[in-house]
């Protein structure tokens, strides 16, 4: 009950602030029509902002007009007009501050006005069903998200808000808040720092475009990780389970990253976080640091794209154990992501990684793996989608068992309506050890499972 609470209020503080944000953009707005009550009447609010302007700009030049000419008068000793004659010059100077007061006021609202009309909204709503044929009664072995079994589940619900940022307009933000299995599978993983709040907060951070050369771009806060060929959102991907890679690679961190566009083909990334999965620094002592990373993504041509990542850092959360403060605690991991258009119809993409941690016996462990992709779309509504995965883990530093386990996975894609996807997927997971439990407890080597899984996604800038 306390947990539900502690999420209510997070959800009724930000639905607040975003409240507040909207009622000072609609003030502005009212008071710009009381100026032009013609504009106010407009369906279009960009016309009608415009008009405002003009406006504005209208009768800050009619006071102009008006100021020049009694200056004028006064100049000249004209008394000709018993209305308008023997103007006082502290009135002259109360209409000059006043003119200047509206030029200000109106360069106020255009640049607040501005930044909102950049504001996004977007979000998704994203469940499945899944059935595995070991019949487990908890967690489907080697997944993500889509662990359950017999089970309809919502996998994730999230609210978007984001201001993209360029080098013209240098300030930006994104907050990501949500809930469902992916919530609590991402802070699961290793966050002891978390709570019942703020593991609602999938990403939250503040951008900047500092004015260098093309633009570098500084980002701040809670982030979604650089690794991998997959990411947290379902329709963002090809197939609707995360392979292998994904589920053990990192999944978020917290920190600081910079990013520079050399020219249209070449980006670097510079990656400064406080380690894997953590909301804040958990590592103490002698094994404290950060992990620091770099990013370099290459489009040698239109139909070719590569990404390679690297990331390393101290990673021991239980550094405190004399047995663990004595290894090598530095994990490292190198990341390639190669994606090919073959056709405006079929996409090719390969993701390799390599990594390496400290073992419990001082000595260094290893892991590798390779996933590959295809997609295919019949049209923009039907895609079929294989993948196939090999994850070496042969100390068990990811899986927590010393093993290579692989798995196969069909999807077929359905998009009956825009912003609403269908998928349907098969999956085959299978290793040389006994990785995985039926519902009696009994160990297997392999487990079958089949998905129906459904995405609905919304955004306030779609055409």
């Amino acid at each position: 009950m306390m947990r539900s609470i502690k999420f209510a209020g997070t959800f009724l503080c930000f639905f607040a602030a975003t409240t507040v944000c909207c009622s000072v953009a609609f003030a502005q707005s009212l008071s710009a029509s009381a100026l032009n009550p013609a504009a106010s009447a407009s369906n279009e609010p960009k016309a009608a902002n415009k008009t405002d302007n003009a406006e504005m700009v209208k009768l800050i030049e009619a006071l102009e007009a008006r100021i020049k000419s009694l200056e004028e008068k006064l100049a000249s000793g004209n008394s000709s007009d018993p209305v308008k004659s023997d103007p006082k010059s502290e009135e002259l100077a109360g209409m000059k501050k006043d003119v200047e007061a509206i030029k200000e006021q109106g360069k106020k609202n255009e640049s607040i006005n501005g930044f909102f009309q950049k504001v996004e909204v977007s979000g998704l709503v994203d469940g499945y069903y899944s059935f595995n044929s070991n019949r487990v009664d908890m967690f489907t072995q080697g997944r993500a998200f889509d662990v359950r079994h017999n089970a309809m589940e919502l996998q994730l619900a999230k609210l978007t808000v984001e201001r993209k940022n360029s080098k013209e307009s240098p300030l930006g933000f994104r907050v990501d808040l949500g809930l469902g299995e992916t919530v609590d599978r991402i802070i699961s993983v290793s966050d002891s720092g978390r709570n019942d709040a703020t593991k609602h907060l999938l990403q939250a951070y503040a951008s900047y475009v500092a004015p260098i050369g093309s633009g570098l771009t500084l980002d701040f806060g809670k982030m979604y990780t650089p690794v991998g060929g997959e990411v947290i959102e379902t329709k963002d991907n090809f197939n609707y389970s995360r392979g292998l890679l994904f589920a053990y690679g990192p999944y978020y961190h917290t920190g600081l990253r910079a990013k520079y566009g050399i020219n249209d083909k070449l980006a670097v990334s510079g990656f400064l976080f406080n380690g894997w999965d953590n909301l804040f620094e958990n590592n103490v002592g002698r094994t404290s640091g950060k992990t620091a990373g770099f990013q370099v993504s290459y489009v040698p041509v239109k139909k070719l794209s590569l990404t390679q990542t690297y990331l390393a850092g101290p990673e021991a959360p239980l550094a405190n154990v004399p047995a663990l403060s004595a290894r090598d605690n530095w994990r490292h991991i190198a990341d390639t992501v190669a994606t090919v258009y073959i056709t405006d119809k079929l996409t090719a993409m390969g993701n390799f990684v390599y990594g390496s941690d400290g073992d419990n016996d001082g000595k260094r462990g290893y892991w590798n793996g390779f996933a590959g992709y295809l997609k295919y779309s019949f049209n923009n509504r039907f895609a079929f989608s294989p993948r196939f995965e090999v994850l070496n883990d042969k100390k068990g530093l990811r899986t927590g068992l010393a093993q290579t386990i692989k798995e196969i996975t069909l999807t077929q894609e359905m998009k009956l309506v825009n912003n609403f996807i269908t998928r349907v997927e098969y999956r085959h997971d299978f290793s040389n050890r006994t990785f995985f439990t039926d519902y009696l407890g009994s160990q297997k080597k392999n487990e079958h499972t089949f998905i129906i899984g459904l995405s609905y996604f919304f955004s306030t800038r779609e055409p």
